[in-house]
């Protein structure tokens, strides 16, 4: 029963993600307007660039709240990519980058040295 469940759930999330790809994509040009704007308003030198800069940003801004079921997408996304973790039986592990490696070049040496020995 759960494994049916499971594929009701990522064929719904599929669905909604497949419907809503163009919303996705006039999303990310949106971001990318949003972006452009920000980026060549620091830089802007003279006041008249930075004034048109800034009207890329608020139509990037606008197109965006025009692709609000973009989101829908993303989430239906993140939710297949959650069906297809729990079909395959893998746990859900959410790490810092902080914790995964440590910068301190004697505990790596003493790693290295221990797999070196034990092999």
């Amino acid at each position: 029963m759960k494994k049916f469940g499971l594929i009701v759930l990522g064929s719904i999330a599929g669905i909604v993600a497949l419907a809503n790809l163009g919303s996705m994509l006039g999303l990310a040009l949106s971001a990318l307007l949003v972006y452009a704007g920000m980026h060549y308003y620091l830089k802007g030198g003279s006041t008249f660039r930075k004034i048109l800069w800034v009207g890329v940003g608020i139509f990037g801004l606008l197109t965006a709240i025009a692709n609000v079921p973009g989101f829908f997408g993303i989430l239906a996304i993140a939710g297949l990519w959650i069906v297809i973790r729990k079909w395959k039986q893998q746990p859900l592990v959410m790490t810092s980058s902080s914790n995964a490696s440590s910068s301190d070049p004697f505990t790596n040496f003493e790693k290295q040295w221990n797999e070196l020995n034990n092999n």
